[in-house]
């Protein structure tokens, strides 16, 4: 098995979604097609609609399509994407674009369990979670048996 992949599904904003997420995250949309270039546009309305995209930024993945007419989602309520960081800068930066516009549910700081965490709902809304762990003391800690001659 493979990684799960997310899937967003939006009210007709999807392309100004993942022009956003193109943004925050330092991605880009590897695939997209529209209602129109698939026949599938029930009408001239979702001719330019996204009937799927997949968006990805290093070893992020998700896809995305707008709803059909008759069709909407609630944005965002039923599923947060965790995003996992290796340094502090990039969670801190990342933090700060995806919450631009947004609502803020848990300010960037230190946590317990020592890590670096956030929270917010972006202005999609869609649920974010941001993971920086801070190196463990064990982690820096030479092996004395491995520094012998």
């Amino acid at each position: 098995m493979e990684a799960i992949v997310p899937y967003l599904n939006f009210n007709g904003n999807a392309a100004e979604a993942l022009a956003f997420y193109s943004n925050a995250l330092g991605g880009s949309v590897t695939q997209s097609s529209t209602f129109g270039e698939a026949n599938m546009a029930q009408d001239e309305s979702m001719k330019n609609k996204i009937l799927h995209a997949v968006f990805e930024a290093g070893n992020l993945k998700f896809m995305v399509s707008d709803c059909p007419p008759g069709v909407s989602v609630s944005s965002g309520d039923q599923v947060s994407l965790s995003l996992n960081f290796t340094d502090l800068e990039s969670i801190e930066k990342t933090f700060a674009a995806l919450a631009e516009g947004g609502n803020i549910t848990m300010p960037i700081q230190d946590t317990f369990w020592g890590a670096r965490f956030a929270m917010t709902k972006d202005m999609f809304g869609v649920h974010w979670m941001f993971n920086y762990d801070y190196p463990k003391p064990e982690d820096n800690a030479l092996n004395i048996s491995e520094t012998r001659v």
